[in-house]
């Protein structure tokens, strides 16, 4: 970690630290001293044993009303960060981010609406959550179709060891009616939730040669103890889709989450029936790629502080992408998925009955009462969580528009 950096670390975790740069130098020696930033990203996220969600490190914060949501609007509003320090209560919590099911149970008690809309036009009971984080949101939307009458089988995939554990324990009250998976379903009918899940796969690097029309692949290179980028000429693949979405900008660098749409493509050969329901932040196209985003958005998640210096403490901080939510469709498409609706989070919160559920809090508790509202307020504000982050529903077999996108819809925007 550079001796700079004002973040505070155990020796334990420096020295973990640097057992991830030591691992990532060998994957660069082995690839002939150059790594295509998509499979360093991934190294330093999910290396077994070693990336920042595989080697058993709290991730998510404990203390969650005092934070600052990951990628909240006021973090960055154009996906840059300029290592803005911006939470109240760094020192009081643990944890480097923290998801909006964490905020308040009212938002997995507003999706359960959704989830049950899904299970109704399904003629199903089935669950399947991709990244479940603490457990908060499974744990939310069983209690609130419990309390509809709804007997729900919920299904979790989990890549991080350690936050499976955590799941485990908090979901133990639940029995056998959650059931972690190894691996994706051959065939599912039901209701799949993807809360900040695409956000955290791989994408690959590319930036746009300074004097001529050429488009280059940004890779990783050793420097000293540290890493920093080189740029290569892009392979044919990756030209072609970069070529597909955006316009020759000297000099501009973004990311393509070519993962994110390898996703979609299999999610619609399991999908027999049912949607899933996808919240992230992210942009269409147009917006995605803007002339003025010339820096990409990848950003960077330590101890509730967010930057945008990817090589800082390897395996010690969370690093994202924004998604672009028009090649999310355009793939579905492609798959043969429909796109039932893409609006903001602020907006589907509203549609599926947010502000009713805040009604039959106890009104007499001020004390909780305000911190709930406080929490509402950042999902909803278009300066938090509200527009930043978007919802999009694929789906399949379904005749019937779920009542969160009956407003707002924002589709043709894509």
């Amino acid at each position: 970690m550079p001796a700079e950096t004002s973040i505070p670390v155990s020796a334990d975790a420096l020295a973990h630290s640097q057992r991830v740069s030591a691992f990532l130098r060998a994957q660069i020696q082995e690839q002939g001293g150059w790594l295509p930033f998509s499979q360093w990203m991934h190294h330093v996220l999910y290396a077994p044993g070693l990336g920042y969600y595989a080697a058993g490190s709290v991730k998510l914060a404990e203390a969650a009303m005092a934070s600052q949501p990951r990628n909240s609007q006021s973090d960055a509003d154009d996906g840059n960060s300029n290592n803005s320090n911006n939470s109240n209560s760094r020192g009081a919590i643990s944890g480097d981010f923290v998801t909006a099911p964490q905020l308040t149970p009212l938002f997995g008690y507003t999706l359960a609406r959704q989830v049950l809309e899904v299970l109704q036009q399904a003629d199903a009971t089935d669950i399947l959550e991709f990244g479940a984080g603490s457990g908060a949101l499974a744990h939310s939307v069983l209690s609130a179709l419990d309390s509809l009458g709804v007997t729900a089988n919920y299904f979790i995939l989990e890549v991080s060891a350690d936050l499976k554990a955590r799941q485990q324990q908090l979901l133990a009250p639940w029995g056998n009616r959650v059931v972690w998976l190894d691996r994706t379903p051959s065939q599912f009918t039901g209701c799949i939730l993807a809360n900040e899940v695409l956000d955290a796969m791989p994408v690959e690097l590319f930036a746009w040669s300074e004097h001529e029309d050429q488009v280059l692949q940004r890779g990783v290179v050793s420097e000293g103890e540290g890493f920093q980028y080189q740029d290569r000429v892009a392979p044919t693949a990756l030209e072609q889709a970069v070529r597909a979405r955006m316009p020759y900008l000297p000099g501009y660098r973004s990311e393509i989450n070519l993962q994110s749409e390898a996703w979609v493509r299999d999610l619609s050969t399991w999908l027999t029936k049912g949607a899933a329901i996808l919240i992230d932040y992210g942009f269409p196209r147009h917006e995605f790629f803007h002339p003025q985003r010339q820096r990409g958005t990848l950003m960077c998640h330590i101890q509730h502080r967010a930057h945008d210096d990817v090589f800082l403490a390897p395996g010690l901080q969370d690093i994202t992408a924004h998604v672009d939510f028009t090649a999310i469709a355009e793939t579905a498409f492609g798959a043969g998925l429909e796109v039932l609706g893409y609006t903001s989070q602020a907006r589907f919160l509203l549609n599926s009955g947010l502000p009713e559920l805040l009604n039959t809090l106890d009104q007499s508790n001020t004390k909780t009462l305000a911190q709930t509202h406080g929490a509402v307020q950042k999902l909803l504000s278009e300066a938090e969580m509200g527009e930043l982050f978007k919802v999009m529903v694929l789906s399949r077999g379904l005749d019937q528009m779920l009542s969160g996108l009956s407003r707002g819809d924002r589709s043709a925007q894509l």
